[in-house]
């Protein structure tokens, strides 16, 4: 991956974008790095591929949802319980 600062970014744009297009490029602001430029078709790929599974509490659950979670584990824990 290519870096450039974002003084070579104010004066080589077209440079840079260019590069992008082949492959992602860091963009740094006092050398650390700030941004990521990358093709959209990359951004794409990107997105597709991301896992979209959220985390949750039983605070914030659904009412519904914490029901069937309640009736499921008492049909389990009788199950369990038969001989």
């Amino acid at each position: 991956m290519s870096t450039y600062s974002t003084t070579d970014l104010s004066r080589k744009a077209g440079d840079i974008i260019a590069d992008a297009l082949r492959h992602p490029v860091t963009i740094t602001q006092r050398n650390k790095p700030r941004l990521v430029l990358l093709s959209i078709e990359d951004y794409r790929r990107l997105t597709e591929l991301a896992d979209t599974r959220t985390v949750g509490t039983l605070e914030n659950m659904p009412g519904k949802l914490f029901e069937e979670i309640e009736a499921e584990l008492a049909r389990y824990e009788s199950k369990s319980s038969e001989p």
